[in-house]
C-alpha cells in the first residue's frame, strides 16, 4: 500500500517501480483518491477518466521501468495545452475544443513514459499572475498552504497539484512569470526555459512571440530530467530554437565555479509592505555567500522599464490577436478582468509598436553587457503574497505587483529558475529566481543543486526534504582532463567555442618549459600554430590550460585536423598535461615564430 504522505518526485516513483513496491496502475489509483480530498482547492479543470487513462497504463504494462526515463511518472497539464481526445478550454468554457493530437511537449513526455492525469486550472487565456481569473464552474485556485491565499498564476492548478503531491511534475506556460510566481507561492521549483527551446505547437498562445512552456518540479534533479526530455526542437513551431551542445543535460552535476551574482540595488527592491519577505531575501544572499558566491549590486532599473512594456506597451496586442474572434463574437464569455486588459490593445498602433521596440533594444543591449559582469542575476520571485479576497477587490494593481520581478525576462530573451527560499510570516512560501542569458539552463540548475543541499527545505506542501547525492564544486580528477592550448583555441580566439560548448573551464594561463619551438603553419582556412618539442634549442611558449569534461574529450580530439594532435606538454613548473603538438614534418616549410613567445603576439605582428 502506498503511504498517504508519499511524495512522488521522479526518483521516488521510479525506485518504487524497480523495487516492486507498486505499479503505475496502483500509483495512479492512489493519486486519484488523494486528489478527491482537495476538490475544494479548484486545482483541476478536467481529470482524465479511468477509460482515458487506460491506453497509457496498458502501454507501460508491456514494458519496464528500465526502458523509459519517465516510466510511469504521473504529471499534470495546464489547460491551454492539448492532450489528444481531451477538451482544451484555456479556462473559458465557450472556447473549448477537443484536441486532435497532443501538444508537442506532451507528446515528448508521453513518449518518455509519463502519464498525463488531467488538465489544470489557470488564469483565463494565461492572462494573470494570481490564479483568481478563472470563471465558473471552476473559480479561483487556492494556495496549497492556505485556502484563503492566492496560488499564483496563470499556471495556478499546475503548481498546486505538484505541491500537494498529486503529480510528480506539471506543465505550465510562462509569458510574464506564470511559470515562476506559482512555484514560489507553493514551495516548488519553476523552470522557465529560453524561448523556443520547449516547443509551442499545440499550446493556446497568449503572446506568441514571447510564450514558452515551463515545468514545475519538486527538486532540482527532477527539473533537469524534464529539461533533458523537453529541450528538443519542435518542427511545427516556427519560433522553435535548437538547444546548443553547451547547454546539454550531460553537463548536469559538473562542478560549477563560485558564481558572481548580480542583485538589485537596495532602493530598487520592492516588497509592498511584506517585511518578512525582505528579511528572507537578505538571508538568501548570505546563504549564497556561504556557498562561495560573490554578490554585487547592479542597476535593475532598465530591466524594470523593460518589464512595463509587456502590459503598458504594444505587446498586449498579441493577446488580442490570440483570441480576436472570441473578443469580437462572444466578449461576454471572457472573464471581465481579462477582457478589460486585452481590450486596451485597441489603443495601440504600429507607431507605438516600433517606438517600444526601439526602447526594448536598448534594454537588450544593457542586459548583454550586464551578463558579461555576472554569472546570473538573483531577485525575489515575487514581492509577497495576497489573499484571494484582496485580489478580487483590486485585481489589476495587485496582479501588477506580483509581476514586479518577472515581466522583463522573455522580452530580453533570458531564462530563469525559481527556487524555494523559506516561509514568510504568514506561513506562505517565499522564493528567489536565478536569471541568466538564453541557453544557460544547465548552469542555473548546477548552481541550484548547491542551494538545495544547503537549505534542505521541504518539498512542496510536505515536511519531507529532498536529499541529493550530486556533487557541487567537487569532482574527481578522473572526470576532467586538463588540456593546454596555444593557438586558435585560446580565450577569444576563433576556435575557443569548441572548448566552451563542451563545458570546459579555464584553469590558468602559463608557459611551457624551455623545450619547444613554435611555428605558424601554412594552409587552412584558419591560421594554425605548430608546437614541437626541441630539448636542444627550445624556448618557453605561452599556453592556456583548460579543464575538459572527460566525456567530451574524445569528440574534442576527433575534431583536430592533421598535422596537429594531442600529446603531452611539459609546463614551466615541471608538470605534464595533455596539449596540442604538431607532426615534425609539417614545420619544414612553416614560419618559425618561437622568438615571439605566443600566438597572440604573432597575430599582432602580421
Amino acid at each position: 500500500m502506498i503511504p498517504q504522505d508519499f511524495v512522488p518526485h521522479i526518483d521516488a516513483v521510479r525506485q518504487g517501480y524497480l523495487d516492486g513496491d507498486f505499479t503505475p496502475r496502483e500509483l495512479v489509483s492512489h493519486l486519484i483518491a488523494k486528489a478527491d480530498q482537495y476538490a475544494q482547492k479548484n486545482i483541476w479543470i478536467r481529470r482524465l477518466s479511468e477509460e482515458e487513462l487506460e491506453p497509457y497504463l496498458l502501454r507501460l504494462e508491456s514494458g519496464s521501468a528500465e526502458e523509459l526515463p519517465l516510466y510511469g511518472v504521473p504529471f499534470a497539464v495546464k489547460d491551454n495545452m492539448d492532450i489528444e481526445g481531451i477538451p482544451t478550454t484555456a479556462a473559458c468554457p465557450k472556447f473549448s475544443y477537443v484536441a486532435q493530437e497532443s501538444a508537442f511537449v506532451v507528446q515528448k513526455l508521453v513518449a518518455a513514459g509519463a502519464i498525463p492525469l488531467g488538465k489544470t486550472n489557470m488564469d483565463q487565456f494565461a492572462t494573470g499572475l494570481v490564479g483568481t481569473r478563472s470563471p465558473e464552474p471552476w473559480g479561483p485556485c487556492q494556495n496549497a498552504f492556505d485556502g484563503e491565499v492566492i496560488s499564483g498564476g496563470s499556471s495556478s492548478g499546475s503548481a498546486v497539484a505538484v505541491s500537494l503531491g498529486l503529480a510528480s511534475f506539471s506543465l505550465g506556460t510562462d509569458t510574464a512569470g506564470s511559470g515562476r510566481v506559482p512555484a514560489m507561492l507553493n514551495n516548488i521549483y519553476g523552470l522557465k526555459p529560453t524561448r523556443g527551446v520547449f516547443g509551442m505547437s499545440g499550446v493556446v498562445p497568449a503572446c506568441r512571440t514571447l510564450d514558452c512552456p515551463s515545468v514545475f518540479a519538486l527538486c532540482v534533479a527532477d527539473a533537469e530530467k524534464l529539461f533533458a526530455v523537453l529541450a528538443c526542437k519542435d518542427p511545427k513551431d516556427s519560433y522553435a530554437r535548437a538547444n546548443p551542445f553547451s547547454n546539454s543535460q550531460r553537463f548536469f552535476g559538473e562542478p560549477a565555479n563560485a558564481p558572481v551574482i548580480g542583485v538589485p540595488k537596495p532602493e530598487q527592491l520592492e516588497f509592498f509592505g511584506e517585511q518578512s519577505a525582505a528579511e528572507l531575501f537578505r538571508a538568501a544572499l548570505k546563504d549564497w555567500q556561504a556557498l562561495g558566491a560573490t554578490v554585487v549590486e547592479v542597476d535593475f532599473e532598465p530591466l524594470l522599464r523593460a518589464a512595463k512594456l509587456l502590459y503598458e506597451g504594444p505587446w498586449v496586442a498579441e493577446r488580442y490577436a490570440a483570441i480576436e474572434s472570441m473578443l469580437e463574437q462572444q466578449p461576454d464569455a471572457i472573464h471581465e478582468v481579462v477582457r478589460g486588459i486585452i481590450e486596451t490593445a485597441a489603443a495601440k498602433d504600429a507607431v507605438a509598436a516600433f517606438k517600444a521596440e526601439y526602447k526594448l533594444q536598448e534594454y537588450r543591449v544593457y542586459a548583454e553587457k550586464l551578463f558579461e559582469e555576472v554569472d546570473f542575476l538573483l531577485s525575489p520571485t515575487a514581492p509577497r503574497s495576497y489573499l484571494i479576497a484582496e485580489l478580487l477587490a483590486n485585481p489589476v494593481e495587485l496582479n501588477s505587483n506580483m509581476g514586479y520581478y518577472t515581466n522583463y525576462m522573455n522580452l530580453l530573451d533570458l531564462c530563469g529558475l525559481a527556487i524555494p527560499a523559506g516561509f514568510m510570516a504568514n506561513g506562505i512560501p517565499f522564493g528567489i529566481t536565478m536569471v541568466a542569458p538564453r541557453f544557460r539552463e544547465m548552469s542555473l540548475l548546477n548552481h541550484a543543486l548547491a542551494w538545495e543541499r544547503l537549505k534542505k527545505l521541504p518539498m512542496g506542501a510536505t515536511s519531507q526534504v529532498h536529499n541529493t547525492n550530486k556533487a557541487y564544486n567537487t569532482i574527481s580528477n578522473t572526470q576532467r582532463i586538463q588540456v593546454a592550448v596555444c593557438g586558435a583555441h585560446l580565450s577569444g580566439m576563433p576556435l575557443n567555442w569548441q572548448l566552451q560548448e563542451r563545458g570546459a573551464t579555464l584553469v590558468t594561463q602559463t608557459r611551457t618549459s624551455n623545450n619547444y619551438r613554435f611555428y605558424a603553419l601554412k594552409g587552412g582556412p584558419v591560421k594554425r600554430p605548430g608546437l614541437v618539442r626541441d630539448e636542444r634549442d627550445g624556448d618557453s611558449i605561452l599556453v592556456e590550460v583548460w579543464s575538459v569534461p572527460e566525456s567530451e574529450f574524445g569528440s574534442f580530439v576527433a575534431a583536430i585536423p592533421y598535422p596537429l594532435g594531442i600529446g603531452k606538454l611539459e609546463l614551466e613548473n615541471g608538470s605534464w598535461v595533455s596539449g596540442f603538438v604538431c607532426e615534425g614534418l609539417a614545420v619544414n616549410d612553416a614560419e618559425d615564430i618561437t622568438s615571439l613567445g605566443s600566438w597572440r603576439k604573432y597575430l599582432e605582428s602580421i
